[in-house]
């Protein structure tokens, strides 16, 4: 495959850095999710840790390299989810840790970021502006800034995902000691038992990390990045090749709501991508009735984004067997009763 800005040796290396706690996620087939969808599905399911989202994994390497070569304090914008690894990443290192976020977010996951103990700053805007804020604290108190996706440390750490998914069941290395990580598990070569992989695109992290890792060792896995319809920026531009930006965004799945793809991450999903789709709310809410009442999982939008993929194409993935990465559970309780239509 042609280079990306990342490297195997690197992700492997990241699996020595990350908590444990964020790392060897259940992976498992969820029968009950078939007959629904039409197609053979298992779960990597993301929320089991401390934060309930994959982000902790490329916090954790970024956490890691600034306490050994600093500086001690660092800045990023965030949806929520980034915010709250971030922050516990950093506590558990010493680490002075501010957070920009808009002051629309999810008010749970603001209010966990609260909770861990970051400083936590409220723009007028959505997460763009965020963004901008996050990089000019950055400039002016010369602290580190986190950028999702464009660091390569948040790729990485994600892909790590990756390469669980084509371990043998049941070999994942554990660690002997808290404090010492174990070594990955090594990898057989062999095909792994499914054949596509639906990732939900936002900034690219994640997309780019796992993506990387199925090109690079399981080449025969499609790579299918899903994103809502109304927030279309990245799936825009893979299709165009070339960075499309949009005005504004229109989704509930705001872990995944960009206006403004950065270029070098665009650069790397362009290789590691076989398609780009977008879904439309009601899936994107069926999907996550179907996790609540079929596999008994709460989660926020993005991470349903692979369902309704599936129930937008189900003759595109009949007779497939497909892996769906369950990448967050931070979820405002009454917004989430009110989309599946809970009445108590």
């Amino acid at each position: 495959m042609q280079q990306t800005r990342l490297d195997i040796a690197r992700i492997q290396a990241a699996r020595r850095v990350i908590d444990p706690v964020f790392l060897d996620t259940p992976l498992y087939r969820c029968e009950a999710l078939e007959p629904g969808l039409g197609c053979a599905v298992s779960i990597k399911l993301e929320t089991a840790n401390p934060v309930r989202s994959f982000k902790g994994r490329g916090t954790e390497v970024v956490a890691s390299l600034l306490a050994e070569h600093g500086p001690r304090a660092v800045v990023c914008a965030s949806a929520g989810n980034l915010g709250q690894a971030l922050a516990w990443s950093g506590r558990g290192r010493g680490l002075d840790v501010t957070v920009v976020a808009s002051r629309f977010a999810t008010v749970a996951k603001l209010d966990r970021i609260r909770a861990l103990g970051a400083t936590l700053e409220l723009v007028d805007g959505d997460h763009e502006l965020a963004r901008e804020r996050a990089a000019d604290i950055a400039r002016y108190d010369g602290i580190r800034l986190v950028e999702d996706s464009l660091d390569l440390e948040t790729c990485e750490g994600a892909a790590t995902i990756g390469l669980e998914l084509l371990e043998p069941k049941g070999q994942q290395a554990k660690p002997t000691e808290p404090s010492e990580p174990a070594e990955p598990a090594e990898l057989t070569g062999t095909a792994p038992p499914f054949d596509t992989v639906l990732i939900a695109l936002g900034g690219g992290a994640m997309a780019t990390g796992v993506g990387h890792v199925m090109k690079a060792l399981a080449p025969g896995v499609e790579v299918i990045c899903v994103q809502p319809l109304g927030a279309p920026a990245m799936t825009r531009s893979w299709h165009s090749r070339r960075v499309v930006t949009t005005d504004s965004t229109d989704t509930i799945a705001d872990g995944v709501a960009g206006r403004r793809p950065i270029p070098a991450v665009l650069d790397d999903l362009l290789l590691v991508a076989d398609d780009a789709v977008l879904v439309r709310e009601e899936s994107i809410i069926a999907g996550m009735r179907m996790l609540l009442d079929h596999a008994g999982l709460v989660v926020e939008p993005s991470a349903a984004l692979g369902i309704a993929a599936i129930l937008e194409d189900r003759d595109r993935f009949a007779g497939r067997h497909v892996v769906t990465i369950v990448c967050g559970g931070n979820v405002d309780v009454d917004a989430y009763h009110r989309w599946i239509g809970y009445h108590p």
